[in-house]
């Protein structure tokens, strides 16, 4: 709490764990794992900060995956009484309620090609539950508003996909950006914010299913007022036609896997992008950033917008004066936050920025191999040391201002201990020199 609040920040991204507060996914809540984030939110109150919560980040009960997860309609109904119920517990002290963290990953990632868990490789199942995730997040958005009045404010977070053609003059290539952003994007903002599936999403999964799990009622349901939709960015995806010559290319970031998330394109492969590249593998380009915010705004103009994630896994090292110094993570930064600067003057609503991740955290499949944090953890003594990246990050937060990107203080960040959780911060205002 103490970082948080050297380095200025106004408003923190948490997100609370439904096992850990309620570990068999229904029935009776822990009492200890409730108590915690409720002293988290009135932490980061006691120091000026406006809590943000996540509801669900990709962490099930195991004993409702066991009834067969997010491919179960129950699991949907089970997720809106957790919702009411933390509600009812943090009330009116969390600023901003959110119900989903990237339920693309959740449904394609956990049941499609199954690098994350749940580890299913199943197209229909993957597709159940993205409808499921749409119908959780309509019915969580419900009780919440039930227990805590219709003023209290909602959201979403999507990963959105930024997808362009190889051969822009390919109408083959060009159909397969088409069918990519039916699965990726279309998937969740129409059931979200339009009240009904994309007619070429339906078109082009009815080979895998039949779409039978979507019941009368659901998609008013889905369809719930949002006062902003969180965007998360990484990267962009290129994508073309395959013939089904040689092997198909599937660079598209999301890990290896026999099975592929794309559930119903197996004619789309995806290229490999131009670098440079992250730790993780995925291209940097912040145009891509203004372009996405400025997409989504013309589609939905009066939504307002709210960048949740963003940031760079590098290898960082502690150099030998103590200091880590990330030039490249600084450069990412400066590089987005200019592009969310670009997409606000270009008439997009954007309401804030979260860079990911406060503090380097446990990146689900890698472990804690890869490094988001602007605040280095030494894993072995739980030792915090702000980054270059923190450092100008405090520079843009106090100025509103965006610094050079070899603008980085040399004011020192003290002895905190170990903060209370790996999750992200942030400044919660428009940032660079739009003010």
């Amino acid at each position: 709490m103490q970082h948080i609040a050297d380095l200025g920040l106004d408003a923190y991204r948490f997100s609370i764990s439904w096992p850990r507060v309620q570990p068999g996914g229904s029935g009776e809540f822990n009492a200890e794992g409730i108590a915690f984030y409720s002293r988290l939110v009135d932490a980061l109150l006691e120091v000026g900060v406006k809590p943000v919560v996540t509801l669900y980040h990709w962490d099930l009960p195991q004993e409702l995956e066991d009834e067969g997860g997010w491919t179960n309609r129950a699991t949907a109904f089970a997720f809106a009484e957790y919702a009411r119920r933390m509600a009812r517990e943090l009330g009116e002290r969390v600023d901003v309620w959110t119900t989903l963290n990237e339920p693309w990953c959740s449904a394609y990632l956990g049941y499609g090609s199954g690098v994350h868990a749940p580890g299913r490789t199943d197209g229909e199942a993957a597709l159940a539950a993205v409808h499921h995730l749409n119908l959780a997040h309509g019915l969580a958005c419900r009780a919440i508003r039930d227990e805590l009045g219709e003023s209290t404010r909602l959201s979403v977070t999507l990963n959105l996909h930024v997808i362009r053609p190889e051969d822009r003059g390919s109408d083959s290539d060009v159909d397969a950006v088409r069918r990519i952003d039916a699965l990726a994007n279309r998937a969740f903002l129409g059931p979200m914010l339009d009240g009904a599936y994309p007619e070429d999403l339906l078109a082009d999964t009815a080979a895998v299913t039949d779409w039978a799990f979507v019941e009368d009622g659901d998609l008013e349901i889905t369809r719930q007022p949002l006062d902003v939709l969180g965007i998360n960015y990484y990267s962009t995806t290129k994508v073309r036609h395959f013939a089904g010559d040689g092997e198909r290319a599937q660079n598209d970031g999301h890990g290896a896997s026999a099975a592929s998330p794309w559930v119903g394109a197996d004619d789309v492969e995806f290229v490999t992008q131009p670098g440079p590249y992250t730790a993780m593998g995925w291209n940097i380009e912040p145009a891509g950033m203004t372009e996405l915010l400025t997409s989504v705004a013309a589609s939905y103009p009066d939504q307002p917008l709210m960048v949740t994630e963003n940031g760079a896994a590098f290898h960082d090292e502690v150099s030998p004066d103590g200091r880590v110094h990330d030039p490249l993570r600084v450069g990412y930064l400066h590089g987005h936050i200019d592009a969310v600067g670009a997409a606000i003057d270009a008439g997009a609503d954007v309401r804030g920025y979260f860079a990911w991740s406060l503090l380097d955290n446990f990146e689900w499949g890698y472990g804690y191999d890869r490094r988001f944090g602007i605040i280095r953890v030494d894993y072995e003594t739980q030792e915090r040391t702000w980054k270059d990246s923190a450092r100008w990050y405090r520079r843009l937060v106090s100025s509103n201002v965006l610094p050079a990107v070899d603008d980085v203080d040399d004011v020192e960040d003290g002895d905190h201990g170990a903060a209370g959780s790996a999750e992200q911060g942030a400044d919660d205002g428009t940032p660079a020199e739009r003010l």
